[in-house]
């Protein structure tokens, strides 16, 4: 892929932040260092705006993580969650972070999906086609094919997942694996 990062380029980042947290939750067992997700795939660029698109819960339980994302520099995009006759649930900003995407697309020279979502494919050519540069951060095991191929870019989280989780499950189990060595002092490998 060639895609051109220079400290000059201005960006947009937007996040899918369910995408993130299903998949953080489903592949690690952890939470998303959404400070990371920020850091890495801006580099050295300028931040022009980072959104993350996110629901209100029924029992209002997210506004500590709400706050931690503003004090990331991240804004905050609710939408509450809807509650369909029969108990059915509905949580979906895919339309509102499309047309936010189509209405920056002017204004910056990179926009960063952080998502893996594949729907988000017909978005990523038209805001291409408009001249605007069109990267993503994601867990790779859980992205589309299709948007990895659309994209300019493409960060995979799955690469080094300690720096992009937060209460990595596989962390614990290599620190526990390094205090029992030096308890033990053995490689707990050797003791299977």
């Amino acid at each position: 892929m060639g895609v051109i990062k220079h400290p000059e380029q201005r960006v947009a980042i937007l996040i899918d932040t369910q995408n993130l947290y299903h998949s953080a939750k489903n592949l690690y067992k952890a939470k998303v260092n959404f400070g990371e997700v920020v850091k890495n795939s801006l580099g050295n660029r300028k931040l022009i705006r980072a959104l993350a698109y996110v629901v209100n819960t029924e029992g209002g339980e997210e506004e500590a993580f709400f706050e931690a994302l503003e004090k990331l520099g991240i804004e905050i995009k609710t939408k509450d969650l809807q509650v369909f006759f029969g108990g059915a649930k509905k949580a979906d900003w895919d339309v509102g972070l499309a047309i936010d995407a189509i209405k920056l697309a002017h204004k910056v020279d990179s926009i960063i999906l952080a998502s893996g979502d594949g729907d988000f494919v017909p978005l990523v050519e038209y805001v291409k086609s408009q001249g605007c540069q069109v990267e993503a951060i994601t867990f790779g095991r859980s992205a589309s094919g299709k948007l990895r191929e659309a994209v300019d870019d493409f960060i995979d989280m799955d690469e080094d997942p300690k720096t992009y989780t937060i209460g990595n499950r596989a962390r614990r189990t290599s620190n526990l694996r390094k205090q029992i060595k030096q308890v033990v002092g053995t490689d707990t490998d050797d003791m299977e």
